[in-house]
């Protein structure tokens, strides 16, 4: 099993990242602020007005290192790339997939489907652990009318309006998992988010994107040819095709633990001139700390039966979907929660 490497984040403005022999070293101005062997890093992403040096970047790119630089508050904006790993065979069986309606199909609708069934199960633990709820037990009935619906769909838009619908369901409720907290949710809003739940939800599929792009290039595949979300420059359609088994399961449940165990106040989140809502500096690293101890936690993977740090599932689902399209299985197996 891949062995899951560390991910450097780093938030501190005017921060200068450079490699010094086999060593990442960060520093700000004349202090050094860290110093890390390049071997058990596999991640570097940036917020803000953070540079790095070329030399870093070739080695990042040679190294299969991940370079991702993001605003302050957290919007993707670029990815250092080196040269292309894995089996070409494979990149050219996934571009023809892709570009055929029904095989296409028959994979968005199973991530799809993990969607619906894994938000629908995090809804019914809700029931489970804190009573009867009329409006949980209506949003569980319809998702469960959704992932019925999603099986039969005969193309990819009317499998992307299927999954919409569902996503409207669950987001009806969202706010009655947040218990006993200082902070509302009204309903997703994306660009931008104007309150703190849609700020830290935009926040958390940013980083777990991120993570996804890792792993498909990590097995071989193109990122940005996917099979449910079309093709968009500069878009990483097949990591927001996979993004979608982990929504509920990770990023919905770490955002709800944060405000429910009230890690998060109304002073951590800042409001820009725009209306847009964003992390503060010091509660955005916060949360990545959060997030990479998330990440350290070890679960056993409901398929494969092997124990594993929870950060390594995006890897595993990449290599479960190589499987797929090299046809060593029929289906591609999504990752389900239970």
């Amino acid at each position: 099993m891949k062995k899951l490497l560390n991910t450097l984040y780093i938030t501190r403005q005017e921060s200068y990242v450079h490699k010094e022999r086999d060593t990442i070293v960060i520093k700000n101005g004349d202090v050094k602020l860290g110093q890390f062997p390049a071997l058990t890093i596999s991640n570097i992403l940036c917020f803000g007005q953070v540079s790095v040096s070329p030399p870093l970047m070739g080695y990042c790119g040679e190294n299969g290192i991940g370079l991702s630089f993001y605003t302050e508050y957290g919007r993707f904006q670029a990815r250092v790339l080196g040269k292309q790993t894995g089996n070409v065979l494979l990149r050219r069986t996934q571009y023809r997939l892709a570009d055929k309606p029904e095989q296409s199909n028959a994979i968005a609708k199973v991530m799809v489907g993990a969607k619906i069934a894994n938000a629908r199960t995090v809804l019914m633990r809700e029931i489970r652990n804190h009573g009867e709820n009329a409006n949980l037990s209506a949003a569980v009935e319809r998702l469960g009318y959704s992932l019925k619906n999603c099986q039969s769909s005969v193309d990819v838009p009317q499998t992307m309006g299927i999954e919409g619908e569902a996503a409207a369901t669950y987001f009806s409720v969202f706010n009655t998992l947040l218990h006993d907290s200082e902070f509302q949710f009204s309903g997703r809003i994306r660009r931008p988010p104007t309150d703190p739940v849609n700020a830290l939800l935009s926040f958390t599929y940013s980083l777990i994107t991120q993570e996804c792009v890792s792993a498909l290039m990590g097995v071989g595949l193109d990122p940005y040819v996917g099979f449910l979300h079309q093709d968009r420059p500069g878009r990483p359609s097949l990591a927001l095709d996979l993004l979608e088994e982990f929504r509920a399961p990770w990023a919905d449940r770490f955002v709800l633990t944060l405000f429910n165990r009230k890690q998060l106040q109304q002073k951590d989140f800042v409001t820009e001139a725009s209306g847009a809502i964003r992390l503060s500096d010091d509660a955005r690293k916060k949360v990545l700390v959060a997030f990479q101890e998330r990440k350290q936690e070890e679960i056993v993977h409901p398929y494969l039966e092997e124990k594993m740090a929870f950060g390594l599932l995006p890897h595993c689902q990449a290599l479960l979907l190589a499987r797929h399209l090299r046809g060593d299985t029929q289906f591609y197996t999504p990752y389900l929660i239970k």
